[in-house]
């Protein structure tokens, strides 16, 4: 039998965006038996129903996904919210699945938890040279609690636990509430919409010259399960591509990808974020084997066609 044969895995957040891609690519793999918890019924920031979860299942493995988590704005208004929440479920989690004897533990952190001026390309051993950029501080310590979890349980406890640290993620099935979303999705609708009602301009937050990196969501999901099946080191490893855009240049390839021929129209009102944000991917591709391998357009396209045809 293969790696995933033998497992019984869950997947916090399994249902979400990511998670649901993650799912997929175990069910490919041939995983045993895999487990989805939904909110509804276990809500893992209560001690009660993580235990539940556990002695139902009794996991060999469990992937970490769920989260708490938007853009810029959603940052802002909720810092407290974001940041115990996903504390409390990361740390809680992880005890209780040591406890049990779980053999292998995943947990997904964020670029976010980077300091605000970081050097590019962000560098694993660059994470503690300074504080987050400060509109989602909360939300990336809350996270990178995780990874001082997973070292110390392995120093004490010699539990087999691994933290990554994604990039910002895009792809179909992503949110695009503007409440809510990221810069992916919330300017891919602004574009769809704005093409389709024939208005004349959309606007965009800030200036648009901070730069980001994306990882499409199947490249993450792929990273993910690899990392599960062959990395068994506690030092955090970078998911991404390498790569980096500007936002004036990403809104402008979304919306000649999407159609639209309008003005964008930049409010310096509103925050730019960390000004740079690109990855040293270096590390996962030594330990685990893995790149990225869906080209950036391609991506976009995939997802606007998503996001078209649920308008239809």
């Amino acid at each position: 039998m293969g790696f995933w044969e033998r497992q019984r895995v869950i997947v916090t957040g399994g249902a979400g965006f990511l998670g649901s891609f993650v799912c997929r690519r175990l069910r490919d793999a041939g995983v045993g038996d895999l487990m989805v918890p939904r909110v509804e019924e276990y809500d893992l920031r209560e001690k009660d129903a993580i235990l539940r979860l556990l002695e139902g299942f009794n996991p060999s493995v469990v992937i970490h996904l769920a989260a708490v988590v938007g853009g810029i704005g959603a940052n802002r208004k909720n810092p407290g919210k974001f940041f115990y929440d996903n504390a409390i479920m990361g740390i809680q989690l992880m005890e209780l699945s040591r406890q049990f004897g779980v053999e292998k533990y995943l947990a997904v952190g964020t670029v976010c938890a980077y300091p605000k001026f970081c050097p590019a390309p962000f560098r694993e051993e660059d994470l503690w040279n300074g504080y987050p950029e400060e509109t989602n501080a909360p939300y990336g310590i809350a996270k990178k609690i995780q990874w001082v979890q997973a070292q110390s349980y392995r120093e004490q406890y010699g539990f087999n636990s691994i933290f990554l640290l994604p990039v910002n993620l895009y792809g179909p099935g992503d949110n695009f509430d503007l409440e809510s979303s990221h810069v992916i999705p919330a300017l891919i609708r602004k574009c769809v919409e704005a093409r389709r009602s024939g208005a004349p301009s959309i606007e965009c937050w800030g200036s648009g010259s901070a730069t980001r990196e994306f990882l499409y969501v199947s490249d993450a999901a792929e990273g993910i399960v690899l990392a599960a099946e062959r990395y068994n080191k506690s030092d955090p490893v970078n998911l991404g591509t390498g790569s980096e855009i500007s936002i004036r240049d990403l809104a402008d390839t979304i919306a000649r990808l999407s159609g639209f021929r309008g003005e964008i129209i930049w409010n310096p009102a509103y925050p730019d974020g960390q000004p740079r944000r690109v990855l040293d991917t270096s590390r996962a591709e030594r330990e685990f084997g893995f790149r990225a391998r869906v080209p950036f357009e391609e991506g976009l396209k995939r997802t606007i066609e998503w996001y078209e045809s649920r308008l239809a």
